[in-house]
């Protein structure tokens, strides 16, 4: 593609910034100096701007389409429409993109070759970067410009593999270190995260504060990413899987949380998580049998014990006969399946609602068509989403 650039605003903003060398733009994306190389190389988004000694620098409008460019790639976009993407965006596409970047997954890349492509290299991931502030200066510090990285080449890590859905609207989330960052962009440094197997990264991103809702930070986070991460196809190591970084961190952030959760509520006079107070109102939490990981049971009984509900998720294996058994010991106030899966196995359900009829049974199925194996009562609900599922679970615990 061509690797001329409309022309640079002569107002805004981002035109009132000196311009930035290869090396502070990289850290402001989040890849690694080669990457931008290669942009400029095969793309034409490469630096504008020229100093007095004819070093070429990056101006505001070059770093607002490395943005867009950046945000598509996560996205999962290919490089060569979303540089095509960048190019073209106008005035105010570049305003949105420095206005609301997302907190973006750094990424180092080290090679101890000399080569200007060397075939060796490591990559390590050293957190997010966040965008400036509105008025933070982005220009480099005074003693200096920064120690460009060394140079190394892009491991391809995945292949998108399917239609993706969109990211949910951003809405008020978690409190946490990027909690200020679009949901999308935190969705799309999630799977990157989780693509590059690093657990602490993970951690950062999924940081659930003791003021945060598990069901948004579900919904609106976890959730989308763990979908994204499914419909792709990776060219894993020994020992590397994408989803067990991610449903790792995402079970330490919820059971961090409830344990946090559990000691102020103790500390603030509440009962204990065994009073017999809240055992008489305990729900039974079961995922799909085939399901590989429960994160959406785990998410449920985490919203449900930050309603001061107590909650406990079935894991290991479970017959019918055993989840028969299960409920008949610990005599629920209700029993959930909680699942990602569009078409689950349901023989627990049956099980359970032909053992007792009277007890109040809420089923998540996003697909109509699972809908139809359900049995037929009163007391047997399918339920759509996980936030209606959590409301309805609430409500029958309320009324007992």
């Amino acid at each position: 593609m061509t690797s001329s650039r409309p022309a640079e605003s002569s107002g805004g903003s981002r035109a009132s910034s000196p311009g930035l060398a290869v090396a502070a733009v990289a850290r402001r994306l989040g890849v690694a100096p080669a990457t931008l190389r290669t942009w400029d190389r095969r793309y034409g988004l490469g630096p504008s701007g020229r100093t007095a000694g004819s070093h070429r620098r990056y101006t505001p409008d070059d770093v607002a389409r490395l943005l867009v460019m950046r945000r598509l790639t996560l996205e999962g976009v290919a490089p060569v429409d979303a540089a095509r993407a960048a190019v073209e965006a106008g005035d105010a596409e570049l305003e949105v993109a420095t206005r609301s970047a997302p907190a973006l997954p750094a990424v180092q890349v080290e090679s101890d070759l000399d080569d200007e492509e060397p075939e060796e290299f490591a990559e390590t991931f050293v957190g997010t970067l966040q965008a400036p502030e509105p008025g933070e200066e982005s220009t480099p510090p005074p003693s200096g410009e920064p120690k460009e990285e060394p140079r190394g080449r892009a491991r391809l890590r995945a292949l998108p593999g399917g239609a993706t859905g969109g990211d949910a609207p951003a809405v008020a989330g978690p409190r946490s270190a990027t909690a200020a960052a679009p949901t999308s962009g935190r969705v799309s440094a999630l799977v990157d995260a989780a693509l590059a197997y690093s657990r602490t990264a993970c951690d950062n991103l999924l940081v659930l504060g003791p003021d945060g809702d598990p069901a948004t930070w579900w919904t609106d986070l976890v959730e989308p990413a763990w979908l994204r991460l499914s419909e792709r196809t990776v060219l894993a190591g020994p020992g590397e899987m994408p989803e067990v970084v991610l449903a790792t961190a995402a079970l330490r952030a919820l059971r961090h949380y409830t344990e946090e959760f559990e000691r102020a509520m103790v500390e603030a006079g509440g009962p204990p998580a065994n009073h017999p107070s809240r055992m008489r109102k305990i729900v039974l939490v079961f995922a799909a049998p085939d399901e590989v990981v429960p994160l959406s049971a785990h998410a449920l009984a985490a919203a449900l014990a930050a309603q001061g509900a107590m909650a406990r998720i079935v894991t290991g294996p479970a017959s019918t006969h055993r989840s028969v058994e299960l409920v008949t010991m610990v005599r629920p106030t209700a029993v959930v399946l909680a699942t990602t899966q569009n078409k689950p196995d349901l023989d627990v359900v049956h099980a359970v609602n032909e053992s007792h009829p009277d007890l109040p049974i809420f089923v998540g199925l996003r697909a109509d068509a699972a809908a139809t194996d359900l049995p037929f009562g009163p007391t047997v609900q399918r339920v759509r989403s996980f936030t209606g599922l959590l409301h309805e679970v609430l409500a029958v615990i309320k009324a007992r």
